[in-house]
């Protein structure tokens, strides 16, 4: 049902033309039909919802949108795959790998782009880590995080090596001593040194850091990648879940999506490492979100909280694409959670 709240309200043509698919980022689309208003990453996550969809429940017609979903964010990004932003370009990545190794549907020429575009982003400036964007002065977690599991996805050696290489540099520099959790970022002067930190808290910094963990723990076995999941993982449970143990939302625009991102790398952390407190925070937030919802034409409307009732009124977050986006990965993370027999903490 959120699938289909999502499909019937946002994806359309892009500018009427035949054989595109691609969603408008509010809800009704009025004049955002002509596409304007261009969010790249919110595309990606798209297509990573809908890969999640299908592999739930198989369709041909599902797999023929993201055929074209995944043309069509080429086609309206300027006939490119790339922008300024690593982290846009990560998320894209993580999304084209997934649909070539578990669907067979292969871009591998945008693969490599995006690779090397990454692989540019790294520099020893602040100790390490890859740039938010081209020239800026900020290396965050955001960037790096999606990063790292993509090169460890990828399987190249030196790949590996420079994904080990970011969660190193995560740990030294942006983990809080006090409370185990991940910050945002490095404020980094042009000679290198570190000019500050940015200690922003946000649900997708700890998402994005578990899930590197967890990827190399995969790929390495090495224990202590696995510790570094459970360690955030706790940090989550005990800092960040709020009534009823739910994740907290971040308003609309961006921030729409960083609870759920939260939530696809606990439901990840709870199925490969086994980790219950994980599963429990993911049903209890599905649980929530689902008798939260409002429903609207097309189907369920979530909240950007979790925790209090959606409502459908004119300018609200719940009209963004990012927001709905949240709530769909959020059960398709609790449906990855049932299909493996991930039972929560409280049971």
């Amino acid at each position: 049902m959120a699938e289909r709240a999502v499909r019937t309200r946002h994806l359309r043509r892009l500018w009427g033309l035949p054989g595109t698919r691609i969603a408008v980022t509010g809800w009704p689309a009025g004049g955002r039909r002509f596409h304007a208003s261009w969010h790249y990453w919110w595309q990606a996550h798209l297509l990573d919802c809908l890969i999640d969809a299908q592999l739930r429940a198989p369709a041909p017609a599902r797999r023929r949108d993201i055929e074209q979903l995944v043309d069509t964010i080429r086609l309206r990004n300027g006939r490119r795959w790339l922008n300024r932003y690593y982290d846009d370009i990560a998320w894209l990545g993580l999304a084209l790998w997934r649909a070539g190794e578990e669907l067979d549907l292969r871009r591998p020429d945008a693969l490599e782009e995006i690779r090397q575009r990454l692989r540019a982003g790294w520099t020893d400036h602040g100790g390490g880590g890859i740039w938010w964007r081209t020239k800026d002065n900020l290396k965050n977690v955001p960037a790096n995080g999606p990063a790292a599991m993509l090169f460890t996805r990828l399987g190249d050696r030196i790949d590996l090596q420079r994904a080990m290489s970011i969660v190193d540099w995560i740990d030294e520099w942006l983990v809080d001593p006090d409370t185990g959790l991940v910050l945002d970022g490095l404020r980094v002067d042009p000679d290198g040194e570190v000019s500050g930190v940015v200690e922003w808290i946000f649900t997708y910094c700890q998402g994005v850091f578990i899930g590197a963990c967890v990827e190399l723990w995969l790929a390495t076995g090495n224990q202590l990648y696995a510790s570094l999941a459970r360690r955030t993982v706790l940090a989550v449970a005990e800092h960040l879940v709020g009534e009823g143990g739910v994740l907290p939302g971040n308003g609309g625009g961006d921030g729409g999506l960083f609870a759920g991102i939260l939530a696809r790398y606990l439901a990840q952390a709870a199925v490969v490492l086994g980790d219950k407190e994980a599963a429990q925070i993911v049903y209890l937030s599905a649980d929530s979100a689902w008798r939260n919802r409002f429903e609207a034409r097309g189907g369920p409307l979530f909240g950007p909280e979790w925790v209090m009732p959606a409502t459908s009124g004119r300018h609200r977050p719940e009209r963004d694409l990012s927001v709905q986006l949240s709530g769909w990965m959020l059960l398709e993370a609790a449906a990855v959670l049932e299909r493996n027999e991930v039972h929560p903490h409280f049971t």
